[in-house]
């Protein structure tokens, strides 16, 4: 019996007529505000065609405006998720460390960048240090500043993502590798990180799409992304601002909605190795109590074993 089926009774005759009139009320209340904004826009004169059209007239307003802040986005995304990664593993094993000193730093680090606000990490060290330093130029400062307010605070959550899956392993896993001689440092890189990469990688893809989202919070700091060159930039430019933000924002629910489904892929991938692994096993010594073994795989099963016995006992 499976643990849905434990936790969770399946819905009678009246739940489920309950569930579909919930189900309508909300699709109805959709419908409603949809047709609200339509009705704004239409009234605004934001939905006019010339408005519209230079998304497929004017090949500028891609190669100029789109193209360049979707390549900034990426650019600051991938680099910052390496670069948490990175820092994500150092401290979350750091808070897993035998040495109490370890664990107390890299507890403190982690606890206080989860903490602080993702743009407010980004204007402290744009306005509060690469603004003022002068060896880092104007081109790359606001870069800098996006990639580190993101590499500080999700390197913090997959920090903490390491700690919980290192701790949600079987208690036997840490026991095993004691029990051979490994150290408990040894134990952890050897044997329940591996597994704790792989249970939690769903998770982590995720995360990218945290970090694809505020990236968009670096137009604060003059960082030209995808919010700033595609929306506020282009809108300013051809004089379409809302259009320009429905546009942007309906490439960056394309984007983050493929990572979303990759995350699943990947999650319900995992599950049927998991059950495919946790099949039956079978002995290797042919006739051995509860098991085919060697005899089986070629064609013979236990039935077949007992018949030659018995044709020799005969004989």
């Amino acid at each position: 019996m499976s643990a849905e089926n434990v936790l969770f009774d399946a819905p009678g005759p009246r739940a489920r007529l309950r569930h579909n009139v919930l189900t309508g009320v909300g699709v109805l209340l959709f419908l409603v505000v949809l047709w609200v904004v339509y009705r704004r826009m239409d009234q605004a004169t934001q939905l006019e065609s010339y408005l519209w059209t230079p998304y497929v007239t004017d090949p500028a307003v891609w190669t100029a405006y789109i193209l360049p802040g979707l390549w900034e986005t990426l650019k600051a995304a991938v680099i910052s998720m390496v670069l948490a990664g990175l820092y994500g593993l150092a401290f979350g094993m750091g808070r897993l460390s035998e040495h109490r000193a370890v664990r107390w730093v890299s507890s403190i680090v982690v606890e206080f960048f989860r903490s602080v606000p993702v743009l407010l990490m980004m204007v402290f060290f744009f306005y509060g240090y690469f603004a003022r330093a002068g060896w880092l130029s104007s081109e790359y400062a606001p870069l800098a500043a996006v990639v580190l307010g993101l590499t500080l605070y999700n390197g913090s959550v997959i920090a903490e993502l390491v700690r919980s899956g290192v701790h949600s392993l079987p208690k036997g896993q840490s026991e095993a590798g004691l029990s051979v001689g490994l150290t408990p440092s040894q134990t952890l890189r050897s044997i329940q990180l591996p597994q704790a990469l792989r249970a939690m990688l769903p998770a982590l893809i995720g995360q990218l799409v945290v970090v694809l989202k505020d990236t968009a919070l670096g137009t604060v700091v003059l960082y030209p992304e995808l919010l700033t060159q595609g929306g506020r930039t282009l809108g300013s430019a051809y004089g379409n601002t809302v259009p320009a933000y429905i546009v942007v924002a309906a490439i960056f629910i394309a984007i983050n909605y493929s990572l979303t489904k990759v995350a699943g892929y990947v999650e319900q991938r995992m599950k049927r190795k998991r059950r495919s692994a946790g099949g039956p096993t079978t002995n290797a010594m042919p006739g051995a109590p509860g098991g085919t073994g060697a005899m089986a795989s070629s064609g013979l099963g236990g039935g077949n074993v007992q018949n030659i016995d018995a044709t020799n006992a005969g004989q």
